[in-house]
């Protein structure tokens, strides 16, 4: 199936901040030029040294993936010239809303491509259901993929038939699929988001995790408890995992660690820092030398990063990258792509604001010459 990316031009922006600010938008169609406008409050020089922007800039053009199913929590790789995206696949399943995330029921992937930003988007079909999963058990959630010698792979969270969260791994000979899911989940995987950064030297790092829904919190030095456990407000928050990929890319060579994420003064994020601290989504690119780690803050809806000098850690926390969107969740990856910084995110714009109908978007990131990235606002008025 194709389809042309649409694109939101100037849209209505709610500003997050303490300062109001309010942008008439309107949808328009491919081709058309909008002109550039800054949002009361925003730092008008993007190439500023050591800028910390307290509201985010309307993007100049915000693109969506498809208009046709809707999806969330978009991977996004380049493989062979083609930039590809590996988002989940939301359904109206009629499960009840709650915290856990109960109704976020998604059965299957499928896998987007394009040659351009902007052109036409390929929708590739079913790369995996649930059904061809042998030790799944309900929920597949947010996967990623990564490419080794020929093979790709498509890692994806979902519950085993005790209903706790593991990593799977699925493989193909294409980057579209079908994938074939092995017997059995990645030994030592547990929680979701798993997350694949490839290193200049060819080692690759899964990045994981995510609390509530998540079920990080019950878990201890890689073992499972079974109850919700949070440190107390001025501990240190639960960190996301990484674990070094083993060869053959279908389990870890080493035990799970601790990704630490560090304020301004060098001390742990706390528990009670819930504007900055890790919720779930975390990702990882590398930019000039430095390694960036981006997640969500959850019930505080902001995409926000941290850097530092190795994929381990550990990183201090360094702005917002994206305010709030319409709807509860958000999810997103960041990948480089003929010449230029992409950033995918989803937002429930398409469905009338309904938080478990969701739809992927994408707009350019821009990385200042002292490496902080210009905080963005997309919010679109449902």
């Amino acid at each position: 199936m194709k389809n042309t990316f649409s694109i939101h031009k100037k849209c209505m922006i709610r500003s997050i901040s303490p300062v109001l600010l309010s942008s008439v938008v309107a949808l328009g169609t491919f081709g058309c030029k909008r002109q550039k406008e800054t949002p009361a409050g925003a730092n008008n020089e993007t190439d500023s040294v050591s800028v910390v922007d307290t509201i985010g800039k309307t993007p100049d053009t915000v693109y969506t993936l498809s208009s046709e199913l809707y999806t969330a929590d978009p991977s996004a790789h380049v493989f062979n010239g083609k930039l590809y995206v590996y988002p989940s696949h939301d359904f109206e399943s009629g499960i009840p809303e709650d915290d856990l995330g109960s109704h976020f029921n998604m059965e299957d992937y499928h896998v987007f491509s394009m040659d351009s930003v902007g052109g036409e988007v390929t929708d590739h079909g079913l790369a995996l259901h649930i059904d061809d999963v042998p030790w799944a058990g309900r929920q597949m959630w947010a996967p990623d993929a990564a490419h080794k010698d020929g093979e790709y792979f498509l890692y994806f969270p979902v519950k085993d038939k005790e209903d706790i969260f593991r990593i799977g791994v699925a493989k193909s000979t294409t980057p579209e699929g079908p994938f074939k899911a092995m017997d059995k989940h990645i030994e030592g995987s547990y929680s979701m988001d798993p997350a694949v950064f490839e290193d200049t030297d060819g080692k690759y790092y899964m990045y994981f995790g995510g609390i509530w829904g998540g079920q990080l919190q019950r878990w201890r030095n890689n073992e499972y408890h079974g109850e919700d456990t949070y440190p107390a407000d001025d501990a240190p928050a639960l960190s996301p995992k990484v674990a070094l990929l083993a060869d053959d890319m279908a389990g870890f060579a080493e035990e799970p660690k601790d990704v630490m994420i560090l304020d301004e003064n060098g001390n742990p994020i706390t528990t009670g820092d819930n504007n900055r601290r890790f919720f779930e989504a975390a990702w990882v690119h590398r930019y000039k030398d430095k390694y960036y780690l981006s997640y969500s803050t959850g019930d505080t809806h902001k995409i926000v990063y941290a850097t530092g000098d190795s994929p381990y850690g550990p990183f201090t926390y360094r702005g917002v990258i994206l305010d709030p969107v319409l709807g509860w969740t958000n999810h997103h990856s960041i990948v480089e792509y003929q010449g230029k910084w992409w950033l995918f995110f989803h937002d429930s714009s398409m469905s009338g604001g309904k938080t478990h109908l969701r739809s992927v978007k994408m707009t350019q990131l821009k990385h200042r010459p002292d490496g902080t990235i210009q905080r963005m606002n997309t919010y679109v008025e449902p």
